[in-house]
């Protein structure tokens, strides 16, 4: 059977709550309304963490999301408007979260753009916005989250990279340099947070800890697919050792696994979540 790109951006049979591993934690998810991160959102709320969705346009669609998000799972659930390309935005909405539900444990960076021309082709602001949206976005607002994590001794950040940041691709020059970037920036931030739980005065190594971890998608059936010609999809299913593409919940559960306290001992890690195409 072949899967579209419409056939996995909802899953409505997602139980509204099947755990309580991540009870009373308050999460903030950029991108959160839709695709990998309205799915990560479900995922997180579905084992009781409060959640903090961020968007960067449609408020009405927003706004939606919330209030249907809020009735399926019965947990408190703020959106934030912002754009992450924007530091001051970054540390704005940060501050937004803890205000709203007292604290931030769960951080993730999964806001991302697309802008693919060849290189050639290519203008200085196409590269520049998606380095900004994508990379500068993810530093910003986990440099805000990293300091008030640092100060209660526990956390998690999780960014959403991409299987184009390993293998690059003719077109996305300017998103695999972004995506790449991720790896360096993950593994320096979690070494970073080893290190100001030291300062702190926080005991390194007991208790659910501070980490910080990357997940990298192969081709997911969202919206940012869609504009992909059948022809093309075809070409890259064939590619994919298990034949089809992901699903957005298949991400969002390795986030949900490394969001949750038993996870202490996982950080500084890139987890590929694509099909084996990397095999």
């Amino acid at each position: 059977m072949t899967m579209t790109t419409t056939d996995t951006i909802h899953d409505d049979n997602v139980s509204a709550r099947v755990g309580d591993k991540l009870k009373s934690r308050v999460a903030f998810v950029t991108g959160g309304t839709r695709g990998i991160g309205a799915a990560i959102c479900r995922s997180l709320a579905s084992q009781g963490a409060v959640l903090a969705a961020g968007y960067g346009g449609n408020d009405d669609a927003a706004k939606k999301f919330r209030d249907a998000f809020a009735a399926t799972y019965n947990t408190p659930v703020s959106i934030h408007k912002g754009n992450v390309a924007e530091p001051g935005d970054c540390r704005r909405t940060i501050d937004e979260v803890i205000a709203a539900h007292g604290r931030l444990d769960i951080l993730v960076n999964n806001a991302g753009i697309t802008i693919d021309k060849t290189v050639l082709k290519m203008e200085d602001e196409d590269w520049f916005k998606v380095l900004n949206v994508n990379l500068s976005g993810s530093f910003f607002l986990s440099q805000a989250a990293l300091k008030h994590m640092a100060a209660r001794g526990t956390g998690r950040i999780v960014n959403v990279s991409s299987i184009i940041g390993e293998t690059g691709n003719i077109g996305q020059a300017n998103y695999a340099a972004s995506k790449s970037g991720l790896f360096g920036l993950t593994k320096s931030l979690a070494r970073e947070a080893v290190f100001q739980l030291a300062r702190a005065q926080r005991p390194v190594g007991d208790g659910i800890g501070l980490t910080v971890n990357a997940v990298t998608p192969g081709y997911i059936a969202t919206e940012m697919l869609a504009t992909i010609p059948d022809k093309v999809l075809d070409r890259l299913r064939g590619q994919i050792p298990v034949g089809r593409l992901g699903k957005p919940e298949e991400i969002a559960r390795v986030v949900g696994f490394l969001a949750a306290d038993e996870s202490a001992y996982i950080t500084g890690q890139i987890w590929a979540v694509n099909g084996g195409l990397d095999m």
